[in-house]
């Protein structure tokens, strides 16, 4: 007998896109702040997200809330009153890429500024990084600043 074929199942494709970033469901329970049980329920299709959830989801994911749920079976009522768009990027990630780009105009430019002031540029991501350790309480995040702040504190004994 054929398989009947229908939407993909929202909670399927968190599912998925979960495992895509290997993480567990208390990984994601924690960054939506809701329970690993409310995110077993979403995932096994039990329960269907809210708005703000459908929208943080998004976010975590990469994806615009209505991208998230486009040709699920997340009922339409709902989608209509999504947000059009999300914040995908978190601030340790956003200094992150500024702080990159700044070592790479560093490296492409060698000369383009004096050595005082590649000093004082270094000094100012020392602080920043620090600031942003001690704010940020995601244990990859902390690791992904740590490893930049490392990065800086080589760069200004090299």
């Amino acid at each position: 007998m054929p398989q009947k074929t229908g939407p993909e199942g929202l909670g399927r494709r968190i599912a998925r896109l979960r495992a895509e970033r290997g993480w567990t469901q208390q990984q994601l329970a924690d960054r939506l702040a809701i329970s690993r049980v409310a995110v077993s329920h979403l995932e096994s299709g039990l329960s269907d997200p809210g708005e703000r959830t459908v929208a943080l989801l998004a976010g975590l994911f990469r994806v615009e809330p209505h991208e998230l749920v486009a040709a699920t079976s997340y009922p339409s009522a709902k989608a209509e009153r999504l947000p059009v768009v999300v914040t995908r990027y978190t601030e340790v990630e956003h200094q992150l890429a500024l702080l990159d780009a700044d070592l790479v105009w560093l490296q492409r430019r060698p000369g383009a500024i004096s050595a005082a002031d590649t000093r004082d540029l270094i000094a100012a991501w020392i602080g920043r990084l620090r600031l942003l350790q001690a704010a940020t309480h995601d244990p990859s995040e902390r690791q992904a600043v740590a490893a930049a702040l490392q990065k800086v504190r080589d760069l200004s004994h090299g």
